[in-house]
């Protein structure tokens, strides 16, 4: 019984030691991905497109090029000009994508609730899926 207990704990170790590397190897771009956002800067964030991204806005849903969803983030930003944005949940999923939810608020007011995805890609993670859903 000893033994079982102990290679559960073991294991549960290994599972949460791969979990802190992937939050720290992905810790910088979530921080870029998020000051863009802050910023509003549709091209900082863009560095971290894939050559396809799933993008959601209000008005826009789709599997775009990268060049195309640079674009149609810079015009979201355009007239939904944001504030502020924070962070409440992050987490890594069993594939070892690396997820984000947040709010950011417009100096019009609105209020979005803000989701991405970075998934692993050859050696590098990359912004897969960006969502504004408005409040």
């Amino acid at each position: 019984m000893n033994r079982y207990l102990i290679l559960t704990i073991v294991f549960i170790g290994f599972m949460f030691s791969g979990s802190l590397r992937t939050f720290s190897q992905t810790e910088p771009i979530t921080n870029e991905i998020t000051l863009g956002i802050r910023q509003g800067n549709s091209r900082e964030i863009s560095k971290f497109f894939g050559p396809n991204v799933d993008l959601t806005l209000p008005g826009s849903e789709g599997a775009f090029s990268n060049s195309q969803a640079e674009v149609i983030l810079r015009t979201f930003f355009t007239r939904n000009t944001p504030s502020a944005f924070t962070i409440s949940h992050q987490g890594t999923s069993r594939d070892g994508s690396v997820y984000a939810i947040g709010t950011m608020q417009t100096r019009q007011g609105q209020v979005f609730r803000v989701y991405f995805l970075l998934k692993m890609v050859g050696e590098v993670f990359q912004l897969h899926q960006l969502q504004f859903d408005p409040n």
